[in-house]
């Protein structure tokens, strides 16, 4: 096929203590994402897109939670081993749509250094990606503060 979309999604626990990285950005907040890496919940979902848009399965099966290699490990590179497989499946991709759903902080003025982060390591231009962020209006783990969610849709091209 000459096009796969991939949608990927991701949530972690917020908590104390821990830096908050999204979009490969740390953004200054009392909490931080829980996880076994920086737990950069956009970038995750990025990579399950990119992986799920050819049928790869997700960022667990190539990054496992249980391995010491990912340990703490910053999520631009995951997202960058990532990128390097679907170059080496012969794809390119053409686009990246992403939403962050977070009760606090807002994020709006963190979207454009998130935007040229992620379309770096893509290959891409800041007009590539999109990054949207909502809240989910107090309701569930995300509007009691207690979590952050992503979700992110790709469009891959084969090259």
């Amino acid at each position: 096929m000459e096009y796969r979309i991939g949608s990927g999604v991701d949530f972690h626990q917020l908590q104390k203590g821990r830096d908050l990285w999204i979009g490969g950005v740390k953004i200054p907040h009392h909490k931080g994402a829980k996880g076994h890496s920086d737990a950069d919940v956009l970038l995750h979902a990025i990579c399950d897109a990119l992986l799920g848009a050819l049928a790869l399965g997700d960022i667990g099966i190539h990054f496992p939670n249980t391995s010491d290699e990912f340990k703490n490990i910053d999520s631009k590179i995951l997202l960058q081993r990532t990128i390097d497989i679907i170059k080496k499946e012969g794809y390119k991709i053409v686009n990246i749509d992403s939403t962050v759903c977070l009760e606090e902080p807002k994020l709006k003025s963190y979207a454009d250094e998130m935007k040229k982060v992620i379309a770096i390591i893509a290959g891409l231009t800041s007009k590539d990606v999109s990054i949207k962020a909502t809240t989910t209006e107090k309701m569930g783990f995300v509007g009691k503060g207690k979590g952050i969610m992503a979700y992110a849709t790709v469009l891959l091209k084969k090259n």
